[in-house]
């Protein structure tokens, strides 16, 4: 496997640490930047919230390149701390909530507290096909700024719909197995 390793930013070519014996697939460096390029200005100053977190890869990313705040929602307690260690690393902690729950019981809570968001990102384990599901929850829990944008990271092999209660597809671009699919309210 890869060394991950934050890409641009204040926190760029530091490495992140992975968990031993689990059955992680954090986003790969190809796919990360490909990410980043497409939402490009809209990270700055951005409120962000990585669901399925892991490793924290990608949220640790956004705040490296100048997202306010990051949201992470990871229920397993081993890649929660291995979050946090890698938000030390990065120096980035101050900006970042970790939140230790299935994702399913995140969003209502985020909801409760009144969170909105400008970006979601979303890596569910592929081929379970969560994501409509949680695109749903996104909608139903009204956890997106108006302008705000989804990106679900999926398998080749799991279709995505086209629109999801107000949130629609509006791009798709592949990367081997591995479809990044961007929602927005239209």
């Amino acid at each position: 496997m890869s060394i991950l390793r934050v890409i641009a930013g204040t926190a760029k070519n530091r490495k992140l640490k992975v968990p031993g014996g689990l059955k992680l697939r954090p986003t790969g460096d190809r796919v990360k930047e490909a990410l980043f390029n497409i939402l490009g200005d809209f990270v700055p100053d951005c409120l962000f919230l990585d669901l399925f977190a892991g490793t924290g890869s990608i949220g640790i990313e956004a705040l490296s390149r100048g997202a306010t705040g990051a949201v992470f929602v990871e229920k397993n307690r081993k890649n929660m701390l291995v979050l946090k260690e890698n938000l030390v690393l990065t120096g980035l902690q101050s900006r970042a909530r970790v939140i230790c729950l299935d994702v399913f019981k995140a969003l209502p809570v985020l909801r409760k507290e009144g969170q909105l968001f400008d970006l979601v990102f979303l890596d569910p384990p592929y081929l379970k096909n969560f994501e409509g599901e949680v695109l749903s929850g996104i909608a139903g829990y009204n956890l997106l700024k108006p302008c705000g944008k989804v990106v679900a990271e999926s398998s080749k092999k799991d279709l995505l719909p086209p629109a999801v209660g107000p949130l629609k597809l509006n791009r798709q671009e592949s990367y081997g197995d591995t479809v990044l699919s961007i929602y927005s309210y239209q």
